[in-house]
């Protein structure tokens, strides 16, 4: 399996960092309360640190220096009990910004999920499903610290230092103007790092999604894998997606830490400047020790929440582009959805006709050219024809997983695009190649076809079908539990437990898609009985290409070419020995 098969599928998405961010601080408006005490527990905080310099200089210059020891005494228990409660209030803050964020996550998680599960089939046609995954977990994960520390290190760190530097020049405007010298050489070098900054984390984002993809599709495909003895291959593939993986993160990470080095130079250039201001140039005379002490508390204080904050954006760019790939994927528009005037789609009848459609997946090619038939109440119809001719495609037009580009699909006299998809759905029952079961009971993946079905309901459904049988040699029958995809049950017993679940739901118009392609002669023989007790009073569509599954269908239409060549009973296409009467004696070798 080729690495670029798993390279640039995923286009990067340049929004705004800001624009982003802002977006994302957007959840936080649910939570003003807590957000309010937040802030003022930190006007608090940040007045404490801010006090503290002041405080010593007034302990060492007032009080020492005079032998005011009782006064030295009180301003220390002063200074004490304010730190205490500052230490306090920082407790408070991170468990209600800890509760806060998780909250948020758990709500962009959930509108993420809700969101996917609504798109069409284009989404994911498009998307592995391991890229999808890495969006709903990994990226989301990412956002947890951004949202805390845009609240908590933001806000009071900006406060910090802005309230620092007045502090400064109003005590000493020339010991301030030397200690922060070197701030415009900082800012020009992290400007000029951040450009370059964010576009390495979009690249390792993407190649995470890749690994992630690929490590989801290798073990879904494992059986495959060792059937051709394909581990080598493999596991190259998947060394090299990891290397990429380790090469994008080493480059993002090496021109992060640029950040910490830039400041701490310019940190260490400020110290140099204030000592040698205050000793060289104004003279030991002019400021005293405690300003002296002060200003050197107030340096660490102007450039502690700088690196903070170059700490902070460093997170910022590495996470902001999991936000990006989030908000992505939640701007991807509905393409089927309820119209604003839809109706619920009263009980049917199971009338359907397809009035001139035309279709096409990608909008140039069409799959069904002009299509118009209509078929009556409890009619089954076999859909047969070549690989790729558009059998699947007219069941899921009827279904409405895919919109008409011309024409309509009729229900009953109603538009499919004009009735809720919730109503047409519930009221269809659709039977695919992959008859996939979820983890869980046997019994709640039959309960799955309609989810207030009562256990006889059940039971009833499984014997209708044949399942019931094996099912109750099982050890633990219908309360077995089954792994991801039915693992453990032969191909025909997962078709068998999808027909009861199909049977389950009681539709008025039944799809089977290939649904009988993996059950073997023996077990088909037993579940044609069931297929005609699930076809009975319905409507009916069956694709097949084993065609002794519709013999006693109603009327069979050959497909091809995007269009219906012949359509008639079995016994008139049969009699006319067109493409039909081809296929059947091509497949049966008479």
């Amino acid at each position: 399996m080729p690495i670029n098969s798993y390279k640039d599928d995923e286009q990067s998405v340049e929004t705004g960092k800001l624009k982003t961010l802002g977006r994302l601080l957007s959840y936080l408006s649910a939570y003003k309360k807590e957000i309010i005490l937040v802030l003022l527990i930190m006007a608090f905080c940040v007045t404490v640190s801010l006090l503290n310099p002041l405080i010593m200089e007034e302990a060492i210059d007032a009080y020492i220096t005079t032998g005011n020891w009782n006064g030295l005494l009180y301003l220390i228990g002063f200074a004490l009990a304010l730190n205490v409660i500052m230490t306090g209030g920082i407790k408070i803050r991170m468990y209600i910004m800890a509760k806060v964020c998780n909250n948020i996550l758990l709500t962009i998680r959930q509108e993420l999920y809700t969101h996917i599960q609504a798109l069409d089939f284009h989404f994911f046609d498009s998307r592995p499903t391991g890229k999808i995954l890495a969006r709903i977990i990994g990226d989301i994960n990412s956002l947890k610290d951004v949202l805390s520390n845009c609240v908590t290190t933001l806000i009071p760190d900006f406060i910090t230092i802005c309230a620092v530097a007045v502090i400064m020049f109003i005590k000493n405007p020339v010991l301030a103007a030397a200690s922060l010298s070197s701030t415009p050489v900082m800012a020009v070098c992290l400007w000029l790092i951040q450009i370059y900054s964010h576009k390495r984390w979009q690249v390792h984002r993407k190649k995470s999604s890749n690994l992630n993809a690929f490590v989801h599709e290798d073990f879904s495909g494992i059986r495959i894998i060792q059937s051709f003895h394909a581990q080598d291959e493999t596991k190259q593939t998947f060394h090299g997606l990891v290397k990429e993986h380790y090469d994008s993160f080493v480059s993002a990470v090496r021109l992060n830490d640029a950040f910490g080095s830039v400041i701490d130079f310019c940190w260490g250039i400020g110290t140099v400047m204030l000592y040698f201001t205050g000793i060289v140039i104004l003279g030991p005379g002019k400021v005293s020790i405690g300003t002296f002490i002060a200003f050197g508390t107030y340096i660490s204080m102007f450039w502690h929440p700088i690196m903070n904050l170059s700490n902070f954006y460093n997170q910022l760019i590495t996470n902001i582009s999991g936000a990006e790939r989030v908000f992505e994927i939640m701007d991807v528009e509905e393409t089927i959805k309820d119209a604003q005037d839809a109706i619920p789609l009263p009980p049917i009848a199971g009338k359907v006709c397809f009035d001139h459609v035309a279709f096409s997946y990608d909008g140039n090619t069409n799959i069904l050219d002009d299509i118009s038939f209509t078929i009556a109440p409890g009619e089954t119809i076999a859909l047969v024809g070549p690989t790729g001719a558009g059998k699947t495609t007219i069941v899921n037009l009827i279904s409405r997983f895919y919109d008409v580009q011309k024409g309509a699909v009729l229900i009953d006299g109603h538009d499919v695009k004009k009735v809720c998809i919730e109503s047409l759905r519930s009221q269809m029952g659709i039977m695919t190649q992959d008859n996939f079961l979820f983890s869980g009971t046997i019994n709640e993946n039959i309960r799955y076809g309609r989810l207030d079905a009562s256990k006889e309901e059940i039971v009833r459904a499984a014997k209708a079908v044949h399942a019931h049988d094996f099912i109750m040699k099982l050890e633990k029958g219908y309360d077995t539990e089954l792994s991801e995809r039915g693992g453990g049950l032969s191909a025909g017993q997962k078709q068998l437990i999808a027909f009861a679940r199909a049977m389950v739901s009681n539709p008025k118009i039944l799809i089977l898609d290939e649904a009988t392609s993996s059950i073997d002669t023996k077990t088909e023989l037993l579940v044609q009985a069931g297929i005609e007790a699930l076809l009975k009073g319905r409507t009916s569509f069956v694709v097949a290409h084993r065609l002794s599954t519709i013999q006693k269908a109603d009327r069979i239409f050959y497909i091809d070419n995007g269009s219906i060549m012949e359509q008639g009973s079995p016994d008139e296409l049969m009699k006319s020995k067109g493409a039909y009467y081809q296929l059947y004696m091509s497949q049966f070798h008479c």
